[in-house]
């Protein structure tokens, strides 16, 4: 497997990307979001996983982060997926789901081309980690994950999208603790 955009190295902080097989629009439910923010939480305190900006979209899911205390971030990610896949389908199929039949349908069919068995398949392949280099690299990132919501007109200011960092760096209450970033 391809080491261009895994997080290899252990002393780096990373932007990082996880998408949703064929961009399912899975994090449209609280339910299915608040499960992310539940596992985030569970790395930052079990896995050393720390988080300077993050943002739940519908289909993905945005981090800047890194591994410390020894945690390998690509070991963390690898698990996170393992575990919110299981979570997240659990989810579909316990609670209120109007596409309930179609997405479980969608994300066995994922699988079918793997050579492990496999029943469902929620996450793409990967996590497109882009090292942290310079300052600039922060704040272009952290301006992009805080106005992805803004992008897609889902809120006016970044701060008012619950799920997402924007909010912790506006002193405003969140799910989510984050590590802040003086980005002056």
């Amino acid at each position: 497997m391809s080491t261009k955009y895994k997080a290899t190295t252990t002393e780096n902080a990373y932007f990082i990307t996880l998408t949703v097989v064929g961009w399912i629009d899975v994090f449209t439910r609280v339910n299915q979001k608040n499960g992310i923010v539940k596992a985030l939480q569970y790395c930052q305190k079990n896995k050393g996983l720390e988080i300077y900006a993050y943002c739940i979209m519908s289909s993905h899911l945005h981090l800047l982060c890194k591994a410390i205390n020894g945690f390998i971030l690509s070991d963390v990610i690898r698990d996170f997926k393992k575990f919110t896949s299981k979570k997240i389908i659990q989810t579909i199929i316990e609670e209120p789901e109007s596409r309930r039949e179609w997405m479980l349908d969608y994300f066995k069919k994922a699988c079918e081309h793997l050579k492990r068995n496999q029943q469902y398949k929620v996450w793409q392949d990967g996590y497109h980690a882009e090292i942290v280099e310079t300052n600039r690299f922060i704040i272009q990132k952290i301006n992009y994950i805080h106005n992805n919501p803004v992008k897609d007109k889902i809120v006016v200011c970044p701060e008012d999208y619950y799920h997402s960092s924007a909010r912790n760096y506006a002193n405003l209450d969140n799910d989510l603790e984050v590590i802040l970033l003086d980005l002056f």
